[in-house]
């Protein structure tokens, strides 16, 4: 088809106006002008016969068919860096790119450590991470726009024929507590001296905190009487508040290893309670592997996971693109984990 109505620079700029919301910002996120990003846009509505954009207002904002041409448009140009990734790995792992995803947690404190191992001994290899909530880091895993991913929330219902969930490794959620608190000097608490507590905690609403609910509700403990003086929306936030004697909180212990160390915050153990979490690693089979990826899952995973994980589904030949997999939409994205 000689005669398709666009170009895929046409589509880039679409999808920048989209992003940034002017056609100037537009312009500097492409390194072009201005005057060429309109002219651009002119000639598509040309081609196409239809207006993409509404103009009436300050904002840049597409018309029904322009969010119709954005959402194919993503699709086309994700093959498009699929294919350009699938050439580079002739070069067998002397070059090309890694794309790792990760939700809030995993992202700040684990992906580093593992990603920085991968460097060193691919150091040619140039690696982009991620970090996002578990929605948007699965959507991006199911549209080729990350290579693989791990999370510690639940995956979308509609995502889980596309994606290989695998469950990775435990995570362990601490209570932390200042360490001149007079719980410090106790070898344990027991759950009722959980309500004299004061909590700094994470949004009602973040996947970290359903998880705590969750968890020490199976153990008798109802957090709804948990004095919540204050949520912030960071763990390192909740570390620094801990620190500085504002409450307690409950974090995961790859947050505070450092902090531990340095005998800055106190990790008090709770009887007959352990509170943990399940990691998942997720990877989309009917999207290209790259050599990079396999290199990173089969060397670099097992040394962080829970023994005996299942790691088969890594092992799969690289495969084709599989053109199902332009059905994948991306939605929007929500809520911190």
């Amino acid at each position: 088809m000689s005669d398709l109505p666009f170009t895929l620079d046409q589509l880039r700029i679409l999808k920048a106006i989209a992003q940034e919301g002017s056609f100037k910002r537009a312009a500097d996120s492409l390194y072009v002008s201005q005057p060429a990003v309109s002219l651009q846009v002119q000639n598509l509505e040309r081609q196409l016969d239809v207006p993409l954009f509404d103009r009436g207002g300050r904002r840049a904002q597409l018309t029904e068919a322009g969010h119709l041409l954005l959402n194919y448009g993503e699709k086309i140009l994700s093959l498009c860096q699929e294919t350009c990734r699938a050439i580079e790995d002739l070069q067998n792992l002397q070059g090309g790119t890694l794309i790792v995803g990760a939700s809030q947690t995993t992202g700040t404190y684990l992906l580093p450590r593992m990603i920085g191992m991968f460097r060193q001994k691919y150091p040619d290899v140039a690696v982009q991470l991620h970090v996002h909530s578990t929605r948007r880091t699965a959507w991006s895993v199911a549209n080729g726009q990350v290579d693989l991913a791990i999370i510690g929330g639940e995956i979308p219902g509609e995502l889980s024929e596309s994606l290989e969930v695998i469950p990775y490794a435990e995570d362990e959620l601490a209570l932390i507590i200042p360490v001149f608190h007079p719980f410090a000097k106790l070898e344990k608490i027991q759950k009722e001296d959980l309500y004299k507590l004061q909590f700094i905690a994470l949004d009602s609403q973040s996947t970290i905190r359903k998880v705590i609910d969750q968890v020490l509700g199976r153990c008798e403990i109802d957090t709804r009487r948990f004095k919540v003086e204050m949520e912030l929306n960071s763990i390192e936030a909740i570390k620094n508040a801990v620190q500085s004697g504002l409450g307690a909180a409950f974090v995961s212990t790859s947050a505070i290893a450092k902090e531990l160390q340095m005998g800055v915050l106190h990790r008090t153990p709770i009887e007959g309670v352990v509170v943990k979490r399940t990691l998942w690693l997720i990877c989309n089979p009917n999207r290209y592997r790259s050599k990079a990826a396999e290199a990173f899952s089969q060397e670099i995973l097992p040394q962080f996971a829970n023994p005996g994980w299942n790691q088969d589904v890594l092992k799969l030949s690289q495969k084709n693109i599989v053109l199902t997999t332009l059905e994948v939409a991306t939605p929007a994205s929500s809520g911190e984990d």
